[in-house]
């Protein structure tokens, strides 16, 4: 009796000791601090856009200039929504997940904006897009020289702080004030010859730079809407019942919907995402008065330029 009930002390002993190192290692483990948990577990990482332009790109004469301007940076705090921020719309849109940013200045090169504004925008960026001056050269039109040393100059430097950084260049359209009015610089020549020459200019830039990627066709998609009916060829006479006009009232900016073609073609070039995919129900055309087959048919000129490339 007496070994028997020395055994069952024994043991009780034991089980007790147990029971206390468990509920120490518990104690122990609970004031150990969590560690933080990896972004990339908790959400999607955002790519980065940034746009450098002017006032083609900020929307300059339309309703797109401060549209949706909060869901997009402006890296100079002017309140500017623009084309980016069609391209921003686009993307959500397409779920993407993008995080836009622009820094721009009205008539300038990208010349001035390397002199000017290079702290702001010498950054490591995943995506840029370069837009210069609407006739290429502000003194003499149609000379590409400078874009070619200015985008080079800017894709060296985008390039050394990101190597990886997917740089396009955006050639812009023909302005019908300088094709349609005596003594424009493409005065007497048919509206397509202005873009061709700017897209010339920014092919040479291509090929002049490792760093740049392509070029976004604005100029080639604004042709096409006007060889196929969709849009006015010719602001200055009668407009033709159902024809969209692509220029704002002072001919050389773009309007609403010359904008919306704009960011189309840049976003399709960007994300390789065809405009079509968007839909004549997109937002975007939605909110800025375009109609579904307004809509459709920008689309489908960005879509077709895209393709010709």
């Amino acid at each position: 009796m007496m070994h028997s009930g020395e055994t069952t002390g024994s043991m009780t002993g034991r089980g007790r000791l147990w029971l206390l190192a468990v509920v120490s290692a518990v104690l122990a483990l609970a004031l150990i601090p969590a560690l933080p948990v990896p972004a990339a577990a908790t959400e999607t990482r955002r790519e980065t856009v940034l746009f450098i332009g002017n006032s083609f790109t900020f929307g300059a004469f339309s309703p797109v200039m401060t549209w949706r301007a909060a869901s997009v940076h402006d890296l100079n705090g002017e309140g500017i929504g623009g084309v980016p921020a069609l391209f921003q719309r686009f993307a959500d849109e397409a779920g993407l997940a993008y995080e836009v940013s622009l820094e721009t200045s009205p008539g300038k090169d990208l010349q001035w904006h390397i002199d000017n504004r290079t702290p702001r925008i010498d950054r490591a960026w995943d995506h840029v897009l370069l837009q210069s001056y609407s006739t290429l050269d502000a003194r003499a039109p149609g000379d590409p020289a400078g874009l070619v040393r200015s985008a080079t100059a800017l894709a060296a430097t985008l390039h050394a702080r990101n190597p990886r950084v997917d740089i396009v260049l955006v050639s812009t359209w023909s302005r019908a004030d300088l094709t349609y009015q005596p003594g424009g610089h493409w005065f007497g020549r048919p509206i397509s010859a202005m873009a061709a020459d700017i897209r010339a200019g920014y092919d040479l830039a291509l090929r002049a730079s490792p760093h740049i990627r392509a070029v976004a066709p604005v100029g080639q998609a604004w042709t096409l809407a006007i060889e196929s009916g969709l849009a006015l060829a010719n602001p200055y006479a009668p407009a033709p019942e159902g024809q969209i006009n692509l220029w704002a009232v002072d001919n050389y900016h773009a309007s609403t919907a010359g904008y919306y073609l704009e960011a189309l073609v840049v976003f399709g070039k960007v994300s390789g995402r065809d405009p079509l995919a968007l839909g004549p129900d997109e937002a975007a055309a939605r909110e800025l008065g375009l109609s579904p087959a307004q809509a459709v048919g920008l689309q489908r000129a960005a879509h077709d330029a895209l393709a010709a490339r």
